[in-house]
């Protein structure tokens, strides 16, 4: 079974006004090959679920700044701990699409002043390592969120500390969007407006981001205590920390 979620007219873009967009808003950051790959995960189930259709939105954006894109369908995803060692094939499925991803979305609706459960779920199934494979850390996150009343920051805030706790470059720009079954039409698109405007600011940040820290991802989550653990002593002759500390002890001061 397959849980990536097809994204309907990848292409049309009725909402964005070309005039006014960077198609390649990471160039000359990084390098730009292979596409930035991204994750995008939603927080609800419903057959009319506004998070997905943001996600979606977000897709598409992600697409035409050069990305490809990956959405989660957690329709069959158990609760942690529901299936020993978790031995499911969505589980499996999620976190293998963590690994593949070099960034990721999360958007989950505002329930109760928080997150909703299915969104908790997913994050919940990806941990730290995976037989030394390490399934979010260094990857770049966004967060959003939709409200069915007025605009609020709880989801977005709880995100956050989520990403950070799951060790991920979460970027500073984020989206809320307000009433949002006032923001989509029948067709499930999201009409022109200054929420939509801000979903193209924080997608054409995450591509920049992602492009920007991917040559260095492998160092900024090196860690000592790590090493220490794993039992893998600095190299001084291949540290390239150590060789640049080490070149300059010989300069005049």
């Amino acid at each position: 079974m397959n849980r990536l979620r097809p994204l309907p007219d990848p292409t049309h873009l009725p909402a964005l006004d070309p005039a006014y967009v960077h198609q390649r808003p990471a160039l000359g950051l990084g390098p730009l090959d292979p596409k930035p790959r991204i994750l995008l995960l939603y927080g609800s189930l419903r057959e009319r679920s506004f998070s997905r259709l943001a996600v979606e939105e977000a897709a598409r954006l992600l697409e035409y700044f050069g990305a490809e894109t990956r959405i989660f369908d957690p329709a069959d995803l158990p609760l942690p701990d529901q299936v020993k060692g978790d031995d499911h094939p969505a589980v499996r499925e999620l976190r293998e699409h963590s690994i593949w991803s070099e960034g990721q979305v999360w958007c989950s609706p505002e329930r109760h002043g928080q997150i909703t459960g299915i969104m908790k779920t997913q994050i919940d199934h990806l941990p730290l390592a995976i037989g030394g494979i390490r399934p979010t850390q260094g990857r770049t996150l966004a967060v959003m969120q939709v409200s069915g009343g007025s605009q609020s920051f709880n989801a977005v805030n709880t995100l956050r500390i989520l990403g950070r706790w799951m060790r991920m470059v979460t970027i500073p720009n984020q989206s809320s969007v307000a009433k949002a079954f006032q923001e989509f039409d029948e067709t499930g698109r999201m009409k022109p407006s200054a929420y939509y405007d801000r979903i193209v600011d924080v997608m054409e940040e995450l591509v920049r981001f992602t492009v920007l820290l991917r040559p260095h991802a492998d160092l900024l989550v090196d860690r000592y205590s790590e090493r220490r653990e794993a039992s893998k002593p600095v190299n001084p002759a291949t540290d390239l920390t150590t060789l640049a500390i080490g070149g300059g002890s010989g300069q005049a001061s």
